[in-house]
């Protein structure tokens, strides 16, 4: 089980200003390059903007969304269209995913979660394994969110879970709620069998 270090009342300043520290500590400590995954979703891009004008050398780091939806990246769902107007042009590396695509490790793994406890987009239909064979997988969320209804693209657990540090933004009650049941084992949601394999250490910002 990780071992969750629990920040509360994080605003997106405070977050983006520990995920500056954390990605500049990384870049001083690799001579080449980095890689990172990141979520989409509403949350994380106010802290994005935050990011992409600070400290950070973006010229060294390579950004695998999450999951995606299987749009065009010019559509207004795409998790990696936005991502990259955001961050490609202050020098960073974007890497849509695919299905044949083989992630690196990553120095860093950002996720949000839903409310029904899914991560990426390993929704509780999708019975993701944490000793899923495979990296990346296609998938049909069941149901369909309302507000994005479309196939998803997704790294899978064993993959997010190949990463040096594991970050949670939580927004909200009843999220926050689903994160601590799982944290104690209470449920068996893709968040808690993804925290019940990881060994890094997790920090959470609720």
């Amino acid at each position: 089980m990780a071992n969750v270090t629990l920040v509360e009342n994080a605003d997106d300043h405070a977050i983006a200003a520990w995920l500056e520290q954390k990605l500049l500590a990384e870049l001083r400590d690799s001579d080449g390059r980095i890689a990172i995954t990141v979520p989409g979703g509403s949350t994380p891009f106010p802290i994005f903007e935050r990011l992409k004008d600070s400290a950070i050398d973006w010229s060294r780091i390579d950004v695998w969304p999450g999951d995606d939806r299987i749009v065009p990246e010019d559509h207004a769902a795409s998790n990696t269209g936005k991502i990259r107007s955001l961050l490609e042009p202050v020098g960073a590396r974007i890497v849509p995913l695919s299905p044949d695509a083989q992630p690196p490790r990553f120095a860093l793994a950002w996720l949000g979660m839903g409310a029904d406890g899914h991560i990426a987009s390993l929704f509780p239909n999708t019975d993701p394994k944490a000793d899923d064979p495979q990296p990346v997988r296609t998938l049909t969320p069941d149901p369909l969110p309302p507000e994005a209804p479309f196939d998803r693209i997704t790294l899978t657990i064993p993959a997010l879970l190949n990463s040096d540090a594991l970050v949670f933004v939580i927004r909200g009650e009843d999220k926050r709620a689903v994160f601590d049941a799982a944290a104690d084992g209470e449920h068996d949601l893709p968040i808690a069998r993804l925290l019940s394999a990881a060994g890094q250490d997790v920090q959470c910002f609720a």
